[in-house]
């Protein structure tokens, strides 16, 4: 008798994943914890570790295979002599993700947990033992609804921190696809679409046939926020640490949100969510595409901690080592095409969230700097809104505050 494993879900929103490489073949034995096989996912490629010991019976899915829907199976497991699996044994293999709720989509997942009891004493899965053990529930009084009365996590009945589903508009649903034919005699190479370019353009296809946009643009003095960049560097120079002008605009952005709380809020239908803690993901640009790790709490850390936070997840972002916790939630984005020196920018809204900050290139040109005309380092940036979350005068306040903190930076310090 051999048992399934499944293509797991190794993040809230993902549906679908590319078989990138198996790491067992078939004959081979497995034990809890070795890793089975690659995923793609359109945020990273992730790793898949085996819940129960086994040998695997077939590979079902051949590597290399793409949009694999979460729940397909994708092998086989037996026992050890190639026979069923033993008592204890899960059907399934569980992603190497430290959540404690449901990886399933549509719904987010917190910060990592540490667990340090684990309950082996009932017939559960791993995953439902650490969650439980997270937790404090007794599974002594649960009865498991999984193979052979195994608890599952959904025996748990765990809330959702979810308020409510998230439903595609009928624009969005009646849209096809556009498969446009390319001109006859010009020499061209079709390739197809990675997993992560094709996320990108059903998010971003979907955030403007459904999100009513506004945009407002301010334009800042950014010498004041330079020098005080060079004097924090210099100052930090024997601790390795090194700000970008971007890990200050971050900061400069917090701030705003701290001084316009009403922005940092997010539509969610006949309900609207107002955060009490600011949490900015960061457009990273990598090969295929694009992702947006997630700075916590940006508001209670120091220009020098959201430097070493900022290097850290754009590295892992650029290498495709990021997990789901480096990436899920955000309150609101920040994207910064000033170093490919582009004047300005106008961004697409990253959703669910109602706010996104385009940051252009600092150019110097003339301003008026203590009361007369000189040359000033004059930065554009533009704020796209969500106007069914967001107002245009609370937008218009927090593009204000956001200048003011750039062009006095000693606020963002102080």
């Amino acid at each position: 008798m051999t048992f399934e494993i499944k293509m797991p879900a190794l993040s809230p929103t993902m549906e679908k994943g590319t078989l990138a490489r198996w790491l067992v073949g078939p004959g081979d034995v497995v034990k809890a914890g070795d890793m089975l096989a690659e995923i793609e996912t359109d945020k990273a490629t992730m790793e898949m570790e085996a819940a129960e010991d086994g040998r695997i019976a077939s590979i079902v899915v051949p590597e290399g295979s793409a949009d694999v829907a979460v729940g397909t199976v994708i092998a086989l497991l037996g026992d050890g002599e190639g026979g069923a699996a033993g008592p204890g044994a899960a059907p399934l293999a569980v992603p190497v993700v430290e959540v404690d709720v449901p990886a399933l989509p549509l719904r987010e997942a917190p910060a990592p947990v540490v667990v340090s009891n684990l309950d082996t004493t009932h017939a559960a899965t791993p995953l439902a033992r650490r969650i439980a053990g997270a937790k404090g529930i007794d599974l002594g009084g649960i009865a498991g609804s999984g193979p052979r009365g195994q608890i599952v996590l959904a025996d748990l009945n765990l809330p959702s921190r979810t308020a409510m589903p998230i439903v595609a508009s009928p624009v969005a649903q009646m849209q096809a696809p556009v498969r446009a034919v390319p001109p006859e005699g010009v020499p061209v190479r079709t390739e197809k679409l990675s997993t992560m370019r094709k996320t990108i353009a059903r998010r971003l296809t979907e955030s403007k046939q459904t999100v009513p946009h506004f945009y407002l643009t301010v334009r800042c003095n950014i010498d004041p926020l330079l020098r005080l960049r060079g004097a924090i560097n210099e100052t930090l120079a024997d601790r390795g640490i090194k700000l970008s002008v971007n890990d200050l605009l971050v900061k400069a952005m917090a701030r705003a949100l701290g001084q316009v709380p009403e922005a940092n809020v997010q539509f969610a239908g006949e309900e609207l969510h107002r955060f009490d803690r600011v949490d900015i993901a960061m457009a990273v640009a990598i090969e295929g595409g694009l992702v947006t790790p997630v700075i916590r709490d940006v508001a209670s850390l120091s220009p020098g901690a959201i430097a070493q936070a900022s290097k850290a997840l754009a590295a892992k972002a650029r290498e495709g080592r990021l997990m789901p916790q480096d990436y899920e939630g955000g309150t609101a984005t920040i994207s910064n095409l000033g170093m490919f020196g582009i004047d300005e920018m106008v961004p697409v809204i990253n959703p669910p969230q109602a706010m996104i900050l385009g940051i252009g290139a600092g150019i110097e040109q003339p301003w008026k700097v203590d009361g007369e005309i000189g040359l000033a380092t004059v930065m554009a940036a533009t704020g796209s809104f969500d106007h069914r979350a967001i107002d245009g005068a609370v937008a218009a306040r927090f593009m204000a505050a956001f200048r003011e903190m750039v062009e006095a930076p000693m606020l963002i310090v102080a």
